[in-house]
């Protein structure tokens, strides 16, 4: 079997990303119909840079492949900014999504990260290096990072307050 250079050329110049993409969560789904059952997937995947933005995303398909594809493209349409003071958030935050329940805290350098699997997949690709959670509501995977990245958006709208009052006091 010879090489072909130009059947694979596509794969061997595309552009790296630096986006990390963790696949949380695929579902097998089989519903029944007349005819038989039909079988699709779906996935959650957390989508980060590792600088400080972030975005979870669903999606379903009829194959795992186009399942995780469809969620990484959502992900990245709903990608927030999170705030990180030497590797750690700046405040404690607590948020109840749902049934879901999720406390992160503040870690001193060096602590690395502390925290479960899903909420784990979410600090990490915003690239939080030190930080201590909790999940206190629901063990369903798809609400806790839900309610993680809903914790690192209220961390980032606290920031961005505690800024404004900064720049007011000093003008």
């Amino acid at each position: 079997m010879a090489f072909n250079k130009n059947q694979n050329q596509n794969q061997f110049n595309r552009p790296q990303s630096d986006m990390v993409e963790d696949v949380v969560l695929i579902n097998r789904i089989s519903k029944k119909t007349q005819g038989g059952n039909k079988v699709s997937f779906a996935a959650l995947v957390v989508v980060g840079d590792k600088k400080g933005n972030v975005g979870a995303g669903h999606g379903k398909a009829a194959d795992v492949a186009a399942a995780i594809r469809k969620a990484v493209s959502a992900a990245k349409k709903h990608m927030i900014a999170v705030p990180t003071v030497n590797g750690t958030i700046p405040f404690n935050v607590t948020v109840k999504l749902g049934a879901a329940r999720v406390m992160l805290k503040p870690a001193p350098q060096g602590s690395g990260i502390i925290a479960g699997g899903s909420v784990r997949s979410v600090v990490s690709a915003a690239g939080i290096h030190n930080i201590s959670s909790k999940v206190l509501g629901s063990g369903n995977k798809a609400s806790n990072v839900y309610a993680a990245l809903e914790a690192l958006k209220q961390v980032g709208d606290m920031y961005r307050k505690m800024e404004l009052k900064k720049g007011e006091k000093n003008a």
